[in-house]
């Protein structure tokens, strides 16, 4: 028999028995649409959970801390050597400190006269580099000509706001927050486009007066999960601050010991993918390093999520395992009714595989078109799921306290579409196999004379 002949007497047979055919449907219906839901609910909550991470930080940052830090009765040294080697490691995108000295203290001032100054407490040296591989956004200025030239900086979105008015006594302050009016004031001086002096304070009437004009490149986009510096920082390079840091000490005469190399007691690492957060920080955890990432949050999250998983696919398994039993049953039934047709087809000469193929096609079809049908529920029940933001409680975002990430509660997937059409049809045919092997185990005979 031809494929196309053994499709249509298949079609035939299961329209010939109408009721019976759509309640073991229904019951494919309800396994596959039970799989789709509960997987969709599990891609849910991992996305509510990584919007959640995502709002308290970058995923693919760790921290290294570095204070006093021993191994084997040995200090563990943070600086430029060890940097290289932590950027060496297997899947690190950028590694950098956060270098902030000891021995500095300087004055920032703008406008005309020196009208308006800062003090540079919160000044903070990094690799050149490492800014905008770490995430960092500009809302002026290019990554390209930020560290351009010496003394630049890359300040935050207000930090112009740290300026204070000399010649005022009250009032002498801006701040970025709208008036009871709504409107926000401008800050005495834009960093940005004024001509800036910055001068080392000195400790003594003795001391050497130390200045530079350092120009601002790049205005940083504020995102307090990345850091204070976004808001009201400062960045420069490592290397300029280091040189500002030596002049400092030179011309107040501080003893600091000139053989010690530089320690860092701040750094950051990017990972190029959040699969490598947990290596590398074992990595730099076995140097002899304090860090801290997101993986420490994220992982107990994870596990609790894939035990809810676990526990919504056995009940979903539970639904498509009633289903083909369903399938099986009716294929069953469906034999014994055709006992003296599938007789007939055999002393007319039908091959045996031809038999098996109907029963096989037969128990597929009720498999495929029950996917498909639990493949549409889903998606109208997972559009309700988010339309009206019903939340099973079951996440680790709501565990945690993430309930109001903005992730859907229901995601779904088109590999999920697909595997579940695949899935259903395998179901109806290994189902369908028992039946149909019965089936041309039939003796001919004795079907022939069966009523």
């Amino acid at each position: 028999m031809k494929i196309f002949d053994i499709a249509s007497m298949c079609l035939r047979n299961l329209a010939r028995r109408k009721v019976r055919t759509l309640l073991t449907v229904v019951g494919v219906v309800v396994g596959t649409c039970a799989i789709v839901v509960m997987i969709s609910l599990g891609l849910g909550m991992n996305a509510s959970q990584e919007a959640l991470l995502a709002q308290m930080g970058d995923l693919t940052i760790i921290e290294i801390y570095s204070y006093g830090n021993t191994q084997n009765g040995k200090e563990v040294v943070l600086n430029d050597d060890m940097m290289a080697q932590i950027q060496q490691m297997p899947g690190v995108l950028t590694a950098t400190p956060f270098y902030n000295p000891q021995n500095l203290s300087a004055t920032l001032y703008a406008g005309n006269g020196e009208r308006y100054k800062t003090g540079f407490y919160n000044i903070v040296g990094v690799y050149p580099q490492a800014l905008p591989l770490l995430g960092y956004e500009l809302i002026s200025g290019s990554w390209e000509e930020a560290f351009s030239s010496p003394y630049s900086m890359v300040i935050g979105q207000y930090t112009s706001y740290n300026l204070e008015d000399t010649r005022r006594k009250r009032n002498n302050r801006r701040d970025p927050y709208p008036d009871i009016t709504g409107k926000i004031t401008e800050p005495f001086v834009d960093l940005s486009t004024s001509k800036l002096i910055l001068r080392l304070d000195q400790q003594n009437e003795n001391a050497k007066k130390v200045e530079y004009k350092p120009k601002v490149t790049a205005i940083l986009k504020e995102d307090w999960a990345r850091g204070y510096e976004t808001s009201r920082g400062i960045f420069m390079n490592i290397e300029d601050l280091k040189k500002m840091e030596a002049d400092y000490v030179k011309a107040n005469d501080i003893k600091v010991d000139r053989n010690a190399e530089t320690k860092y007691q701040n750094a950051k690492v990017k990972v190029v993918d959040i699969k490598y957060v947990g290596a590398v920080e074992e990595a730099i955890k076995d140097l002899g390093f304090d860090t801290y990432s997101m993986e420490t949050i994220r992982k107990p999250m994870e596990e609790q999520t894939q035990k809810q998983q676990m526990f919504l696919g056995i009940i979903a398994g539970v639904s498509l395992f009633v289903a083909a039993l369903g399938i099986a049953n009716t294929m069953l039934m469906s034999i014994y009714e055709r006992t003296r047709e599938i007789g007939v087809m055999k002393v007319v000469g039908c091959y045996v595989r031809d038999i098996r193929a109907i029963f096989l096609m037969e128990a597929g079809c009720i498999g495929f078109f029950g996917g498909i049908a639990g493949v549409i529920l889903s998606y109208i029940i997972s559009y309700l799921m988010n339309f009206f933001g019903l939340n099973i409680g079951m996440g680790g975002a709501s565990m945690w306290g993430g309930g109001n990430t903005g992730a859907p509660v229901s995601i779904i997937p088109s590999w999920l579409v697909i595997g579940a059409l695949i899935f259903s049809t395998l179901i109806g045919l290994v189902s369908g196999y028992y039946p149909a092997n019965r089936a041309v185990k039939i003796s001919a005979l004795t079907a022939i004379k069966q009523e």
